[in-house]
């Protein structure tokens, strides 16, 4: 990217970058997925458990990346890296105003009963590429910020 950060804003952005992309990695392509093959964790289980844990890491991000933001923001940073901080943040802001609402919607379905197959959501398939977008920008910030 050939710009130049603060050494210690990049160091706090680039540790807080690396964090969040942990929990990303963890939790949705690591514990969502697999919650459903536990023994006795039927899909209504699995919805409750997953929105309370998503809420959870919702929460985390928005933590995260209000310290990155302060971070890079504080390291007079050039248009590459401001780009590259807002972009996790946007797709963090997405996910949780316009799709997570969609899918909130038909888990509230399932867990009042309603057969699950009945209702298939492209929104879940939104919510994953998202989540790979998010999960691939945080790992480009992460690796620019401490190689500056």
């Amino acid at each position: 990217m050939g710009e130049s950060v603060n050494p210690a804003s990049a160091a706090v952005g680039g540790a807080a970058a690396f964090v969040w992309l942990g929990m990303v990695l963890a939790i949705s392509f690591l514990e969502a997925p697999l919650k459903f093959r536990a023994p006795g964790v039927t899909i209504p289980i699995g919805l409750g458990i997953g929105r309370l844990v998503f809420r959870a890491l919702n929460v985390a991000e928005a933590v995260l990346a209000v310290v990155v933001i302060a971070a890079v923001a504080t390291g007079s940073p050039g248009p590459a890296v401001a780009a590259l901080t807002a972009l996790p943040a946007a797709v963090l802001l997405v996910q949780v105003a316009a799709v997570r609402p969609p899918l909130n919607r038909r888990s509230d379905r399932v867990l009042s009963g309603e057969d699950p197959a009945r209702h298939r959501s492209r929104a879940h398939l939104w919510y994953v590429a998202l989540e790979v977008v998010k999960a691939l920008s945080l790992l480009a910030l992460g690796w620019v910020l401490l190689s500056a």
